[in-house]
Formats: C-alpha cells, structure tokens, sequence
C-alpha cells in the first residue's frame, strides 16, 4: 500500500531541511504525533532508533534506514506480517518554492489488513504532517529573517 503528500512552500531548502531533521520537534507542530523520542541520540543517521507515539496507532519504533543531506530521509519499521518504510523528500521548484513530499509505503502478508484499518487515518496525518512541516519551515525562515532583520537595525 502506497500513501503520499506533496505541498509546496515558499521557505528554502535550508529552512525546510531544518525543520524535516529535527524529528524530535514534530509534535509541536502536527496533532498526528504525541511524541518521537530518540533511542540511539537525536541524529538522523542510518540506524539510529526513534520511538513515535501516534494517535490511536499503536507505538512504532523507527530505524533511519537512508539520508541525503539537505535532500531526503526514510525510515522503516517492522510489525509482523507488514514492513513501512516512510520517506521524507525536499526539491527545489523551477519557480524557487522548496517542494515536500512525504509517504509510506506497506508491504507484508498483513499490509492490506494494516491498510483496511488505518487508511483514512494515514491519509490524514500525512496531510497533516506536510502542512505541519510546511509551516515549521516558514517559521525557521522568519524567524531567520527577523533575527537578519535585528542584527543590522543598530548599524
């Protein structure tokens, strides 16, 4: 079972990269965590851990399972019967907006029993995880732009 969400923000790659690394942050700005808690340190690195508490889903240990930097992430978890690999993604548009795709992806024995129960509500935290981090991103910006904009208003 393949489930995505794509949107678009005017922040940069640097912003939006700040704002997609930082895991542990997630729950302050998407209702579809409770918490990510890192296992194996905060650093998103192949084979490091993070357990992720998700409303009305059953607790999920995480495992970083690729990165390239300033570009993309995936991390797997194993339940029996079904293997979920999410992946995380950021591009440059050809009109300068950073473009965030963000999915999973099922597989096993039981992934279409896996995707009978939980579909709807996938869907709906992976909408509310890209507009989650899409406004993390352009606060990360503003913020930087504010903290540009007061380090010169002495000069």
């Amino acid at each position: 079972m393949d489930y995505s969400e794509t949107i678009t923000t005017p922040a940069g790659l640097d912003h939006a990269w700040a704002a997609l690394t930082d895991v542990t942050s997630y729950p302050r700005w998407t209702a579809s965590m409770s918490t990510v808690e890192p296992l194996d340190g905060p650093v998103l690195q192949p084979g490091n851990r993070f357990r992720v508490r998700q409303p009305g889903l059953p607790t999920v240990v995480w495992r970083i399972c690729e990165v390239v930097p300033g570009s993309s992430f995936a991390w797997e978890s194993h339940a029996p019967g079904v293997h979920t690999v999410a992946h995380h993604r950021l591009d440059r548009d050809p009109d300068g907006t950073t473009r965030i795709s963000i999915g999973i992806r099922q597989n096993g024995a039981l992934a279409w029993l896996v995707a009978l129960l939980t579909a709807a509500r996938t869907r709906r935290y992976l909408r509310l995880e890209a507009a989650g981090l899409k406004a993390a991103a352009e606060a990360d910006a503003g913020a930087a732009a504010g903290d540009g904009a007061a380090s010169t208003g002495g000069r």
